[in-house]
């Protein structure tokens, strides 16, 4: 076997987040040491209380949860309860956690699990600026690969806004992560709206015996309705997935260069990353592999998953 590969995972704890979170933790290829959480789909208490709750239903309560940021650097607060329900999973059960504030969240998970990891970003990359901020040291010397699920070159966010949700929040944390140089792989929406599910088979999930497939089929049944009201899409895009995905599985994405700055003015284009000779070399998912990524959701939830969810197209 493969060495596996030790991962902390940061997290807005969002419905998509919550299962790429459970594929990680139940995939033997990597090794979930810390996740740290943050604002974006809901606010900080609730994203932690979802993180912890996942985790105890795969059975691994004993990861240790920091709760980071609870706002963007400098922009007002915005959540997605349109998107993701006022709790972040929807209609799965869930209660937030009673934590405050932590600047130096990632930089404490860091030093509690001692050695090199490779950090995964699914929320805005607050925690992870505030980490370079307080000690690019620290950071730079135990990650050595940073994938994160941020981003768009062409494919618009909600709202028809040019930026996805991630770096529109905080456009300034974004920025200051793209140009620290760090060995960044953004996988953005454009790969990430090809992985979908549809209505039915979330439905069937909802119906599913096994409690951690149950859990997560009444988190996705919330966001079908999201996504038909406001995409008319009849199904959900499940975009954070595919960062874990390519760490289980690597080569389920193809990347290239590409140098990319980002758009901080408060206009249709904040926080849209644009490319420009003269910004930062980032590596950019073109491309992935959706019946690889299908298999690996079937092969962590069980049977449920791989009945409804096949090969996919």
């Amino acid at each position: 076997m493969a060495d596996v590969t030790r991962v902390i995972v940061d997290t807005d704890a969002g419905i998509d987040d919550v299962v790429a979170l459970a594929v990680a933790a139940l995939s033997p290829e990597l090794e979930i040491v810390a996740v740290t959480t943050t604002y974006g789909n809901t606010t900080l208490d609730y994203a932690t209380g979802n993180a912890t709750k996942v985790l105890t239903l795969v059975g691994r309560e004993d990861v240790n949860v920091f709760a980071g940021a609870s706002r963007p650097l400098k922009r007002d607060l915005v959540t997605a309860p349109e998107t993701h329900g006022e709790t972040g999973v929807g209609y799965a059960a869930t209660q937030p956690a009673k934590v405050d504030q932590n600047h130096r969240a990632l930089l404490d998970a860091l030093q509690l699990c001692g050695g090199s990891v490779v950090l995964v970003t699914l929320g805005p990359l607050t925690n992870l600026a505030n980490a370079l901020a307080h000690s690019r040291t620290e950071v730079e010397s135990k990650v050595t690969r940073h994938i994160g699920m941020f981003g768009s070159l062409s494919e618009k966010g909600c709202g028809d806004r040019w930026a996805d949700f991630n770096c529109w929040s905080d456009p300034e944390a974004s920025s200051i992560v793209i140009n620290s140089r760090l060995n960044t792989e953004m996988v953005g929406l454009d790969v990430t709206r090809k992985m979908t599910l549809s209505a039915d088979e979330v439905t069937r999930l909802t119906r599913s015996t096994n409690p951690v497939t149950r859990w997560l089929g009444m988190a996705l049944q919330f966001y079908v309705e999201s996504h038909r009201e406001q995409r008319r899409l009849d199904g959900c895009v499940i975009n954070d997935v595919l960062p874990v995905g390519e760490l289980i599985s690597p080569g389920l994405l193809e990347f290239g260069e590409q140098s990319l700055r980002v758009a901080l003015t408060d206009d249709e284009h904040r926080g849209r990353t644009m490319i420009d000779n003269s910004g930062t070399t980032v590596k950019v998912a073109k491309d992935v592999q959706i019946a690889g990524m299908r298999r690996l959701l079937a092969r962590a939830f069980g049977s449920d998953w791989s009945t409804n969810l096949g090969e996919g197209k």
